[in-house]
């Protein structure tokens, strides 16, 4: 059983159960913190993926891990979250330009919201979350403005941050290509064979065609590592 972590060691950690958060995962154990996981299901259309954030919890031997229900699907405004169909096929030149129909409104600053609540219970000292401006550039809630902007925000607007404790929120994967954070979690032992990365799986397999699939295989493909996923489209 993992020993009783200290409140200066704590981190709370976003875990998706996808590649990024994962590897995120990893790092802060690696970095000496105690894994405080936490997982939103906000009733996403690949809501398979919190199952696997389960199992990567437990293979990471993580101090606890909480499941907290959001209903982002009444606000819609997503693929993930409504009935718009999920973009496939795109080139990457396409996926590099504007912000796509999987972007999900605030959804970094809603769950950073609750990780930051998590993190004042706790104590914890750091919120680690795997945002890759890279990937995702065309998401505004991964870019490194408004990840210190909100840090900046914890610190003026939590009891925690008034009183002189400030949180770190940290995005280790930030700059990293995918083949780089494939290639990481290679080297932490991150349970990568768990993750889930598919933005619309038909039943138990990945789409293989949606823009998640088609930057997890090629990340895949150039760190030189075999994807362990199962796809719909080979």
């Amino acid at each position: 059983m993992p020993h009783d972590a200290t409140p200066q060691r704590r981190a709370v950690v976003l875990l998706s159960g996808g590649l990024d958060s994962t590897v995120t995962a990893a790092v802060a154990q690696q970095e000496g913190c105690d894994l405080f996981l936490l997982t939103i299901a906000y009733r996403q259309r690949h809501a398979v993926e919190i199952e696997q954030a389960r199992q990567v919890a437990a293979a990471l031997r993580a101090h606890s891990h909480i499941v907290v229900e959001v209903d982002l699907r009444a606000l819609g405004g997503s693929a993930l979250t409504g009935d718009l169909p999920v973009p496939k096929d795109r080139p990457e030149q396409e996926r590099a330009q504007g912000i796509p129909v999987t972007y999900v409104p605030a959804r970094n600053l809603i769950f950073l919201s609750l990780a930051a609540a998590h993190a004042e219970v706790l104590g914890a000292s750091a919120i680690y979350f795997g945002a890759n401006v890279l990937d995702y550039s065309g998401y505004p809630d991964c870019r490194p403005e408004f990840i210190r902007a909100f840090e900046e925000t914890v610190a003026v607007g939590t009891k925690r941050g008034v009183e002189g404790s400030r949180v770190e929120v940290r995005a280790p994967l930030l700059t990293l290509s995918k083949a780089e954070i494939i290639q990481l979690g290679m080297k932490l032992q991150a349970p990568l064979h768990l993750t889930h990365s598919c933005y619309d799986p038909v039943g138990s397999l990945a789409c293989g065609r949606c823009d998640s699939c088609a930057i997890r295989r090629q990340g895949f493909a150039q760190a030189g590592v075999e994807d362990p996923t199962a796809y719909a489209v080979p």
